[in-house]
């Protein structure tokens, strides 16, 4: 019943803006604008300016999807923000700090922050919102909030049924940015464990790649449920280490978005993953994709969390081999199998 009232609270028209005009990003404008937003979209890339400004459509990252005009595309960061109520986070992990830099002078008045990307910082191994209070002024911290979740951005644009979490230290914050999110074919929860919601979003990328490359490698259903299964193990093993709550990676961000991007062929993850089991290079692989496959440079991220916080996560550390050391998939999986007897509520 709360969730409902959420949904029917009569709001004014609010303007927001969406940083980082790639699929995910493009849906989320192209969502809340359909709910009757105000919304600007900012993009790196000027040619996404210009075919969102002249076509109404993404024809780089989201082909074939319409775009309201009530999305005014800029590349000016200045322009995206001026004004807007709250603002929606949507930047690759490896630009994060780039942006998030030239974003904190703007915001001479603290608004909501929503955090979209999936990802860890590689160099400092540090997730988004660490990144965020990093670089933004002090009084923005409190209003931070993450969404994450299985949520294909091309299904959310055919008005397919989608379920994701958002999570944040205000719970007043977060109520209301879920009733500004929250359609019928669109159900947001919840969540006081910002951390580990962004933990599953980032480290199920990492498994996602280890998933393709057992379906790549032609191993059978068998074997890609025992990887699920054992990657929401070593999930909830560095989570519980860093201090998020277990059950968090129980929930949408967690086991949902892990089933989703292991078994689905819209994951970009998986896909890496798919190419390396059939013997491709992932120089190779990398090279055909417009989009950013986060499980490739997450996965380093987490091989250090793992030996930050003294965790053994092996899948992670075969991913690692594979991906940067040239390991063989078959040996990867082999050595993961050959691994000493244990209960299995053991590492």
């Amino acid at each position: 019943m709360a969730d409902l009232q959420a949904n029917q609270v009569d709001q004014s028209v609010p303007s927001m803006a969406v940083i980082g005009a790639g699929a995910w990003g493009t849906t989320l404008a192209r969502h809340l604008a359909e709910k009757g937003a105000l919304v600007r979209l900012w993009a790196y890339e000027p040619q996404v300016v210009a075919a969102i400004r002249d076509k109404r459509e993404n024809t780089l990252f989201l082909p074939g999807v319409a775009i309201p005009s009530s999305v005014t595309p800029t590349v000016s960061l200045a322009e995206a923000v001026r004004g807007v109520e709250w603002l929606i986070f949507a930047v690759p992990s490896h630009a994060a700090r780039s942006v998030l830099r030239q974003l904190g002078p703007l915001l001479s008045v603290p608004v909501p922050l929503v955090s979209a990307t999936k990802g860890i910082e590689e160099e400092t191994l540090k997730l988004m919102t660490q990144i965020m209070q990093d670089t933004l002024p002090p009084a923005c911290h409190r209003s931070l909030a993450v969404l994450s979740g299985p949520s294909f951005a091309a299904e959310v644009c055919r008005g397919q049924p989608t379920a994701v979490t958002l999570a944040g230290e205000d719970d007043e914050l977060v109520r209301r940015l879920q009733a500004w999110l929250m359609t019928p074919l669109f159900r947001v929860y919840r969540a006081d464990d910002p951390l580990g919601v962004q933990l599953g979003g980032a480290l199920k990328n990492v498994m996602a790649v280890a998933a393709g490359i057992v379906d790549g490698l032609g191993l059978g259903h068998n074997a890609r449920a025992a990887l699920i299964t054992r990657g929401l193990a070593e999930m909830i093993r560095l989570g519980t280490a860093m201090r998020a709550h277990p059950r968090t990676f129980h929930g949408l961000s967690g086991v949902g978005d892990l089933v989703l991007t292991c078994t689905g062929p819209l994951s970009r993850n998986y896909a890496v993953g798919v190419r390396l089991g059939k013997g491709e290079r992932l120089e190779a692989v990398l090279k055909d994709m417009r989009a950013v496959a986060e499980g490739v440079r997450t996965a380093r991220a987490a091989k250090g969390l793992a030996a930050r916080h003294r965790v053994e996560m092996p899948i992670v550390q075969e991913v690692c081999a594979v991906l940067f050391e040239g390991k063989p998939c078959a040996r990867a999986v082999a050595d993961l199998m050959e691994r000493s007897a244990k209960a299995e509520a053991e590492t």
